[in-house]
């Protein structure tokens, strides 16, 4: 029954000349034909990852979860409505906008509107970047993660783990309430920050290889004010990645190497170390935060903490040059 995956992200945006360039130039997206969209994006062989509407506001649309079976959408649909949360299974032509067999629709308590759907439809036809990338890390571990602030977030905790049925990986206390919550082998797939706000934070997609990220590094270093978080490596979930500010004033994660756990064996805890071991300084935020993270990262390294290294793997490698 469980939720396998973050399926595709929409979002609400009057710049559509901004996220034509920003999704198929900086990340690397396909952008596809579309008449139930303003703007709709591939990442892989889904039909759709990434859809923007020309609807008033720029923000959050929706999220797009998962399941396997239409079974499991009636199970969560029981679920909800035995909580007094409102929910509709959407209307035929809403499903064939999403490219998917069949959807629920609801929100969480701070207004975030949720889909749950089944059978997405995928595409015949081979992803062909709009930049010259490796591809996407997807498949099993879907799109990738989303991250929302919360004005309650042990609200939000309780209604994604007792409803939604998310896993906690790991939370933080400091400087503010970070949760995050696996529901596949990607170390998080979605993430609460306690930080008063609401709405949309980020969404991050992994990448192949970490030249995929260097370069799209460089050609966001080439746009002033682009940059929300520079090139660094998390503690967490050992993502090396950068964040660039969207058309829509929210952050794209561009990231590479993210941790894959064991959802078995996996037990939640606290995490007191910062969030990166170095990098992801944040030209955005006030210099005091700025240096409170920076203190945390010059601790991390004078402790000695790093991610495990990498296996080098001579036959992966080549077998990496017989794709090419």
């Amino acid at each position: 029954m469980p939720i396998n995956s973050l399926g595709y992200v929409g979002v609400r945006s009057q710049d559509l000349e901004g996220w034509q360039d920003f999704a198929e130039n900086l990340l690397g997206m396909q952008s596809v034909e579309s008449g139930n969209y303003a703007l709709a994006f591939r990442m892989d062989d889904y039909k759709q990852r990434l859809m923007i509407e020309t609807e008033p506001g720029d923000a959050l649309g929706f999220l797009g979860w998962e399941v396997d079976s239409k079974e499991d959408l009636e199970i969560y649909a029981r679920k909800l409505d035995s909580q007094n949360i409102p929910v509709a299974f959407a209307p035929k032509e809403l499903a064939d906008k999403r490219f998917v067999d069949q959807m629920i629709l609801f929100q969480d308590p701070e207004g975030n509107r949720i889909e749950l759907f089944w059978n997405p439809m995928l595409d015949k036809e081979k992803f062909k970047p709009g930049r010259p990338i490796s591809g996407f890390k997807t498949g099993p571990y879907g799109m990738g993660h989303a991250v929302l602030h919360a004005k309650d977030v042990n609200l939000l905790v309780k209604f994604y783990c007792d409803i939604l049925d998310f896993k906690v990986s790991d939370y933080g206390l400091s400087p503010y309430p970070m949760h995050f919550f696996h529901v596949n082998g990607r170390h998080h797939s979605f993430a609460i920050l306690g930080t008063k706000l609401s709405g949309f934070h980020h969404f991050m997609v992994e990448f192949n290889n970490l030249d995929d990220v260097g370069q799209g590094y460089d050609l966001a270093c080439l746009e002033e004010d682009r940059i929300a978080y520079t090139l660094g490596r998390h503690t967490n979930d050992y993502m090396t990645s950068f964040y660039a500010k969207t058309p829509s004033g929210f952050f794209i994660e561009s990231g590479w190497g993210g941790r894959i756990i064991d959802t078995d064996l996996w037990e939640p805890h606290e995490t007191n170390v910062g969030p990166s071991f170095w990098g992801h300084d944040r030209p955005y935020l006030d210099e005091d935060t700025r240096k409170s993270l920076k203190d945390m990262r010059l601790k991390a390294a004078s402790d000695g903490l790093q991610a495990p290294l990498l296996v080098d793997c001579p036959w992966l490698y080549g077998l990496q040059d017989l794709k090419k």
